[in-house]
């Protein structure tokens, strides 16, 4: 069975987001425990799992995530590059949509090469700062915001691009703040430069310390953005050490996140089915 490599939200290899991508032949997906297992011996921050659906239902495959310790219910990476597979391949073109634990999302192709996702947008809720967040943090909350069910991450504001980039988290006390993960961001220095802020994401919880580029943390980081700029369409960095760039168009109730994606590793997965 193939397995590929993807680095999604760049368009250079060996940097953004990879995700491990497996797209099955079958009409079901294989047990739960299985599909772990992959997705630990892959040991990045996701692997995707896709099998077709039939025809004139609502959706066109099944897609499942699995960081290397646990499934989650949203990933937009491992989407991002499940979406770039099937249409580099030529299984797909045009718009697909995938079956998911957070509903229904389509992915569609755009002539440049970029993809883009539809995904819903996660409600924010203000709230105050669970105990330890600034010590395990490493720097002192403006403010912080609930993300919701599916995403599950608290959104911390820092006062600047620098305090972002400067955090260095203390994992161990930062997996208790959280359902899932901590969304660190701030302005850019420059507004005027290719993005309009910055983030980090930390994500202890799920065996993730720090993911490189994270598409369900934009889901919120847009209309939290929107509401501080005014702006709908914006373009965030995500400042880690490999680094990526998610175009954002809020409508309402849905979050439209726009990337690239190379393929790096293309092969075959010898056990586990």
């Amino acid at each position: 069975m193939k397995i590929r490599i993807v680095d999604a939200f760049t368009d250079r290899p060996f940097s953004g987001n990879p995700a491990g991508v497996v797209v099955l032949d079958s009409a079901t997906f294989p047990e739960t425990d299985r599909l772990q297992l992959v997705a630990s011996e892959v040991n990045l921050s996701e692997t995707a799992f896709a099998h077709p659906l039939p025809p004139g239902g609502d959706a066109d495959w099944a897609l499942r995530w699995f960081t290397p310790a646990t499934e989650v219910d949203l990933c937009g990476h491992a989407t991002l590059a499940t979406a770039h597979v099937l249409h580099t391949t030529g299984i797909a073109s045009g718009t697909v949509r995938f079956a998911t634990r957070s509903g229904v999302l389509c992915t569609t192709a755009n002539s440049d090469g970029t993809l883009t996702m539809d995904f819903p947008t996660a409600p924010l809720t203000p709230v105050s700062a669970p105990p330890g967040l600034a010590e395990a943090l490493g720097a002192s909350p403006l403010s912080v915001h609930d993300t919701g069910e599916h995403v599950g991450d608290l959104l911390v504001e820092l006062a600047d691009e620098a305090a972002v980039r400067a955090l260095r988290p203390e994992f161990a006390s930062l997996a208790s703040c959280s359902r899932r993960g901590v969304i660190a961001t701030a302005a850019a220095e420059d507004p005027t430069g290719a993005y309009e802020f910055v983030s980090r994401g930390f994500f202890p919880r799920v065996g993730i310390d720090e993911d490189p580029v994270t598409g369900s943390a934009h889901t919120a980081l847009a209309p939290f953005w929107s509401a501080r700029s005014g702006r709908d369409d914006l373009v965030g960095l995500q400042a880690s050490a490999r680094s990526g760039l998610v175009r954002i168009s809020l409508r309402g109730g849905r979050t439209l996140l726009t990337g690239s994606a190379v393929t790096v590793i293309d092969g075959e997965l010898l056990a586990g089915f």
